[in-house]
């Protein structure tokens, strides 16, 4: 009976959530018993998808302490307020604790209740970015001075012991009794190497927040950055970029270069014209009326912008030479350049140089993708084999092709085409524009937020997977705010593909 009441994981939506570096959440306002059962088997899916089977029934532990602890701090709200006690009151705090455990015990239901009906919830957080695990279990219920002590006297206390022995046989000859769950938990992420540095306790905008940051172990580390190598090798075999429009950046590049001489030089070429008046009038960027010549094309756009969209055309002329089904892959790379560009427009009205540089950081933000999905099925082979000698699982190997790592596989081929730093680096940082240096951080969060948007528009995202940092900088607070501008790109996207 228990297992049909079993809720079910969805392991690709795991898979999809770790292979594009957004969080996974699970809320629950009465953490009843199959909640907690999901939220263990969820965790423990995580790790194993992450080759992290080693840390399971560790973390597991680690998890369970902490959304009971989590659940308790939200009753212990509601019982207060029932006693008509002050929880951050000192003399109140004492004389509410001393009948808390057996008072909710005995009536636990109803308590759940009150607290449900309050909106208090235990949410839990799991992610992995830059190697590093995340995993984060929250509430919205603020801790007080006393219970900050209470906890910080734990983890101090923790440090006094050698062994989850040790602590059982002191802390359980303790007259009080408290924090041995705690020191347990801390103890137990000794185990796997870790240390209290590991372990985060916070509270930030009316939320408790109980964080575990652990980095991916070595032997995977190691294991991923030989297949990357392996991947890397491929770039040296990509074809060279186009000589015609190599040439013409050279010109775009020397100060003493006309602008006469510039045109002439591109409208030579009528292949290249042709792709690129099409590109200059596409529905992205909103001509009030057709451009015709590659003269008003450097007027309209400016000498960057036309530089920027030679590198998208050359690029995508490139790849038309590297074997495999890409249709997919440039419509959605399109979607993003388009989105892109719009939200610089809107949102960074003043910065010109953003906006030029949105259209191509959005276009060839995947060009790592690229690479991996539309390898020639002899290089997957023999990079599978390459893991196979060396031990390394056939499941790590797929989570890299299915997108782990692309970002620094794109920005290693956008270096060997010579391309900007501006496009080098949003391409490597584009699913974590927080660690993208200070100058391309704001354009990279356009292009995070473009490309998510298009996630977000399939279901297969949902607004609270979506970094709340890069929300504020676009000033959306809610759901409907981003639904709006979600709404409103699409459907110029959409009318732009039917021109």
């Amino acid at each position: 009976m228990a297992s049909k009441n079993r809720i079910q994981v969805d392991s690709a939506k795991i898979s999809k959530a770790i292979n594009s570096g957004i969080p996974l959440t699970i809320t629950t306002y009465t953490l009843p018993h199959e909640m907690e059962v999901y939220m263990g088997d969820v965790l423990t899916t995580f790790l194993t998808e992450l080759d992290q089977k080693q840390m399971v029934e560790y973390l597991n532990y680690c998890l369970n302490e902490l959304i009971t602890n989590a659940k308790k701090a939200n009753t212990k709200r509601i019982y207060f307020k029932q006693k008509n006690l002050d929880i951050t009151n000192a003399d109140d705090y004492d004389l509410g604790l001393k009948t808390f455990k057996e008072d909710t015990l005995n009536n636990i239901n109803y308590y759940l209740g009150l607290q449900k009906k309050a909106g208090l919830y235990v949410k839990l957080i799991l992610q992995v970015r830059n190697n590093k695990i995340k995993i984060e279990v929250r509430n919205n219920s603020s801790l007080t001075v006393f219970e900050y002590k209470r906890i910080h006297d734990k983890l101090s206390r923790a440090q006094q012991y050698t062994s989850i022995e040790d602590a059982l046989s002191q802390i359980l000859d303790d007259s009080e009794g408290a924090g041995l769950g705690l020191v347990i938990m801390i103890l137990m992420l000794e185990k796997i190497g870790l240390t209290e540095e590991n372990f985060q306790t916070l509270c930030e905008n009316g939320e408790t927040i109980t964080r575990i940051i652990l980095p991916l172990s070595e032997k995977t580390q190691k294991q991923i950055d030989i297949i990357s190598a392996e991947f890397v090798k491929l770039i040296d075999s990509l074809p060279q970029f186009p000589e015609n429009i190599t040439a013409i950046n050279k010109l775009l590049n020397d100060p003493d270069s006309k602008m006469s001489d510039i045109a002439m030089q591109i409208s030579n070429d009528v292949s290249l014209t042709g792709e690129l008046l099409k590109m200059v009038n596409s529905a992205a960027f909103a001509l009030a009326s057709p451009c015709h010549s590659i003269t008003d094309a450097v007027k309209l756009v400016g000498l960057r912008g036309i530089k920027n969209l030679l590198f998208s055309i050359g690029t995508m002329q490139t790849f038309k030479a590297v074997s495999g089904d890409k249709a997919d892959l440039w419509t959605h790379a399109y979607q993003v350049a388009f989105y892109s560009y719009n939200l610089a427009r809107n949102f960074f009205a003043g910065k010109r140089a953003i906006i030029e540089d949105s259209y191509i950081c959005g276009l060839l933000h995947d060009m790592g993708k690229i690479i991996f999905e539309t390898s020639h099925p002899d290089l997957l082979e023999k990079a599978k084999a390459v893991c196979e000698s060396k031990g390394i699982s056939a499941d790590l190997i797929e989570r890299l092709i299915a997108g782990v790592n692309h970002g620094e596989i794109g920005s290693e081929v956008a270096k060997k085409w010579n391309f900007p730093e501006v496009i080098v680096n949003v391409i490597k940082y584009h699913h974590d524009p927080e660690d993208a240096p200070d100058d391309v951080k704001s354009l990279t969060s356009i292009v995070y937020l473009a490309d998510i948007l298009t996630y977000y528009q399939t279901d297969e995202v949902a607004f609270y997977q979506i970094d709340s940092e890069i929300l504020k900088l676009f000033k959306i607070s809610n759901e409907d705010q981003l639904k709006k501008i979600s709404d409103k790109l699409q459907a110029s996207f959409k009318k732009d593909q039917e021109n």
